[in-house]
């Protein structure tokens, strides 16, 4: 089972997690064995790290929040996490790391994914020279009616 494959399966076991993070290039140091079980246990979901800072605390993990960002910013560079700005105020990491897009809910602050199948794009620009298309990431804005 490759790495991203393994990275979006839901409960994990701590030898899982551990094998999750060296496979990644990362040593599995105790904060960031204890994020990475709070993280990937629940299955593919977006979070803030605010949220993951709360969840560990509940957890009783002692964690600041700078580590807690750190945490998030070296599982995204390894490939274990995909990085959804939105407003580029706020950032959530998504667990899910294969291709799709996202639908963003307005006054909830709610992120859902939205399968590639569901969405197609046309016509992109043609990139400058000496540089090519990594991926390309939509946000779809919804409100509810009457908001």
């Amino acid at each position: 089972m490759d790495l991203v494959r393994k990275a979006n399966r839901a409960d994990k076991r701590p030898s899982e997690v551990k094998t999750m993070l060296r496979g990644a290039g990362l040593r599995p140091t105790r904060q960031r064995l204890a994020l990475a079980e709070i993280l990937f246990a629940q299955g593919n979901r977006h979070i803030s790290a605010e949220e993951l800072h709360d969840e560990a605390m509940d957890h009783r993990v002692p964690v600041s929040l700078a580590t807690v960002y750190n945490t998030l910013h070296q599982f995204t560079e390894a490939g274990l996490l995909r990085e959804v700005a939105v407003d580029g105020s706020k950032t959530y990491f998504d667990t899910n790391v294969d291709d799709h897009h996202h639908f963003f809910v307005e006054g909830e602050n709610r992120i859902v994914d939205i399968p590639v199948s569901g969405l197609r794009v046309h016509e992109l620009p043609e990139p400058m020279p000496g540089m090519e298309i990594a991926r390309v990431d939509i946000i779809v804005r919804l409100r509810r009616i009457g908001s």
